[in-house]
């Protein structure tokens, strides 16, 4: 199969200069679009910020750039997020968004794109945070009784708190059918969070279930991000040739 091609949203922050180094060390990847806002300082400099020159220039020419492109990941903001679906959708090509803090209306927005195009989000794109999520969900079944307290910790910049990983974990022992895609949480049961910021930290997760003179504790811990990039790219591969519909990591896994 040919290389996808893939265009990268945000390309000059802080997820796209990783997603951008990912996806040039991946010899099933093509970087054919690196895009940021109109007027970023970055526009026209190489995508791979003269660490390790990629031969693409960032640009704010989403319609070149999309037309290029098989997929487009994007770690942006919600706003940018519900554009690039619509946009993505309109040129028929995969949507990776590991964006979080959507509002209700926003997430309407990317489900109504999803009728045309894949979308695949999550608000956590690493294997080890979407295996957790899987053995709390699991864990909800049997510790029904149990309180559950989520406790999350990222960097200082965080905007959105509690953090998405931190919904996906709670949404997971809420219930196990819930819509894993969505970072509004609508709880049948009680799930507290604790949210901290500090430091560079990059993100770490604890979900306690705490019960009759026991408890039960899964946890994950982020080193580097690029860790999610590697799954964002990893949905995109999984993602061309899928029928249009909203999916999650849990789909990308088989989880």
């Amino acid at each position: 199969m040919e290389p996808i091609r893939i265009a990268v949203a945000g390309a000059a922050g802080r997820m796209g200069r990783h997603i951008v180094r990912c996806a040039a060390n991946d010899g099933e990847c093509v970087i054919v679009g690196a895009v940021e806002s109109r007027g970023h300082v970055s526009i026209g400099r190489d995508a791979g910020f003269g660490v390790d020159p990629v031969g693409v220039a960032i640009t704010d020419d989403w319609s070149t750039s999309l037309s290029r492109a098989e997929a487009v990941i994007d770690f942006t903001s919600p706003a940018a997020s519900v554009d690039i679906a619509e946009r993505a959708a309109d040129a028929g090509i995969v949507h990776v968004i590991g964006t979080t803090g959507f509002s209700k209306e926003q997430e309407a927005r990317v489900a109504a794109a999803a009728q045309n195009a894949v979308i695949i989000k999550s608000g956590n794109m690493s294997r080890g945070a979407n295996l957790v999520a899987a053995l709390v969900r699991y864990a909800a079944r049997i510790l029904r009784d149990f309180d559950v307290q989520v406790v999350e910790m990222h960097h200082r910049e965080k905007k959105d708190a509690p953090s998405g990983t931190a919904l996906m974990l709670g949404r997971a022992a809420v219930d196990s059918c819930a819509d894993r895609t969505s970072d509004v949480m609508d709880p049948a049961r009680d799930v507290g969070f604790a949210s901290l910021r500090g430091g560079t930290v990059v993100g770490e997760h604890k979900v306690i279930f705490a019960g009759p003179h026991e408890r039960v504790i899964f946890e994950h811990v982020a080193e580097d991000r690029s860790i999610f990039a590697r799954g964002a790219i990893a949905a995109a591969k999984w993602g061309r040739g899928q029928r249009s519909g909203l999916y999650s990591m849990s789909d990308v896994l088989g989880l």
